[in-house]
């Protein structure tokens, strides 16, 4: 069922009607032609339209969320420094006996020592009020003064946690999730589905420089914008499809997918062993040194200090009680800036006897591409650099996007009709060109896609099942049913 264009004030060669198959295409490949590539511009159509005002959102709230670091420094100067850098800093039993007058009904919940000579120690105190977020003691280590008290999340400052959380889930929980996977999942249709049809639009006279530059000599229509928006978009192709995969590893949905092919392939993270057995002073038993008020176990906080030293542990570390009694402490290095540093101990709580250790580098290599591809997505792996980079993407995907819906706007019709006034879609029915082979293959292609990303497999029949009842309501009114007149 196609769709009659009404007339418009733009130059034939601007709409978006059927193209004719170029002479040197070989017959056997015209059906291909003209199948796939009004399929693929009909489809690149409506997604950019419907999809962009999400990818508005996530390149925004992604470029706030980059600067984080600076702003925390700026907002949080007080809480993250010292006054003065002494020679020696207090054993930690009496860093986190301080904390733990600060939050005296709280439970320990993970200690981050001062990475810098004048850096605070932050000590996190879990509260049933609190959820998932803690309490944060920030305190110098030279004095054990306290420098201030906030409510964190995994370590984040409330600004950094609320910037993510918008990035994430616009500060709407699980059901605002939806809104980055949607972006996440289409964003790599959109780009990959530019570069092809400005590929196939520079047929004939396909060089370097008609693909990579803009057209100068275009006037001020439709061709230029066009030109505008293919050319942005060629130059921010690879950067945009990495955002998306990597965006897609921790998402609600594909997230999961990926979880399962990262199992079948045996790529998990390499687990940390902290069973104690049965031998030995157990992690429940209530000796204790200097740790004070209620921790989830109590532990030589000193001995689990030198283990650090002893293992060589460089850099910001974590250390986390275990979880349960019978079971290590973790001792984690959390250095996510190039050349990454992310080695793991499990250390008895009495004895600080290292129990197991988990090296960086014999992790799997998908498990370190993810974590890699994370942390460059965050715009941490290559520190300043890498924000700048996410900032530059970020904003040339605004503009794409903008140049994108100004062809939109110049390409809509203005006289005679009012069928289209928001503009003429490519025409639908295209697919009945493609030989059954390809219509099979392309059927199972999507069906493979939208199991591995179920929101595009959702959104996209939603779309399919819009598109065929609006052909269904617009071709009943082109035919009327005419009453039969009595014999």
């Amino acid at each position: 069922m196609s769709i009659t264009s009404p007339p418009s004030t733009q130059p034939e060669e601007d709409q978006p009607g059927p193209q004719p198959v170029p002479q040197e295409i070989s017959a056997g490949r015209a059906s291909l032609y003209r199948g796939f590539g009004p399929l693929l511009r009909r489809l690149h159509f409506y997604a950019g339209i419907l999809v962009a005002p999400f990818l508005i959102l996530v390149a925004l709230t992604g470029l706030a969320y980059a600067f984080t670091p600076q702003i925390d420094q700026v907002a949080y100067h007080d809480q993250l420094h010292v006054n003065t850098v002494g020679t020696t800093r207090l054993p930690l039993s009496q860093q986190v006996a301080a904390a733990q007058q600060v939050v005296p009904a709280g439970t320990l919940a993970a200690i981050h020592p001062a990475a810098a000579p004048d850096a605070t120690t932050k000590v996190e105190f879990s509260l049933p009020e609190l959820g998932d977020k803690q309490r944060t003691v920030y305190l110098d280590p030279y004095t054990g003064q306290v420098r201030g008290l906030l409510t964190t999340w995994s370590g984040a400052t409330p600004i950094t946690t609320w910037l993510d959380q918008m990035h994430a889930n616009l500060n709407l929980g699980d059901t605002g999730r939806l809104y980055s996977e949607l972006a996440a999942s289409w964003l790599w249709v959109l780009v990959l589905g530019g570069l092809i049809l400005w590929w196939r639009q520079q047929r004939g006279t396909r060089t370097a420089r008609r693909l990579l530059l803009p057209e100068t000599t275009a006037g001020k229509g439709v061709r230029r914008t066009r030109s505008l928006h293919a050319t942005a978009g060629i130059w921010l192709a690879l950067m945009l499809l990495f955002l998306s995969a990597t965006g897609l590893t921790w998402s609600q949905h594909a997230g999961a997918k990926f979880d399962l092919l990262s199992a079948t392939l045996n790529s998990d993270n390499i687990p940390l062993t902290t069973g104690l057995g049965a031998t030995g002073p157990s992690a429940g038993d209530s000796k204790h040194h200097g740790s004070g008020g209620t921790t989830r176990t109590q532990a030589d906080l000193d001995a689990i200090a030198a283990s650090v030293e002893t293992s060589r542990l460089s850099g910001p570390v974590t250390i986390t009680p275990a979880d349960e009694p019978g079971h290590a402490w973790t001792v984690a290095q959390t250095d996510n800036t190039w050349p990454v540093h992310r080695d793991k101990i499990a250390v008895h709580p009495h004895t600080g006897q290292i129990i197991d250790t988990v090296r960086w580098a014999d992790q799997p290599p998908l498990a370190k591409l993810t974590t890699f591809g994370i942390q460059a997505h965050m715009g941490v792996l290559f520190g300043f650099a890498n924000q700048i980079a996410l900032a530059l993407v970020a904003a040339g995907l605004i503009v794409t996007i903008g140049w994108g819906y100004r062809m939109w706007w110049q390409r809509r019709p203005t006289r005679h009709s009012h069928r289209y006034r928001l503009g003429t879609p490519p025409p639908r029915g295209t697919w009945r060109h493609l030989p059954i082979p390809a219509l099979v293959i392309t059927a199972l292609a999507a069906l493979a896609v939208g199991w591995a990303v179920p929101i595009l497999g959702w959104t996209l029949l939603g779309f399919l099942i819009l598109d065929a009842a609006l052909a269904l309501a617009r071709h009943a009114q082109s035919h009327p049913a005419t009453a039969q007149e009595p014999k």
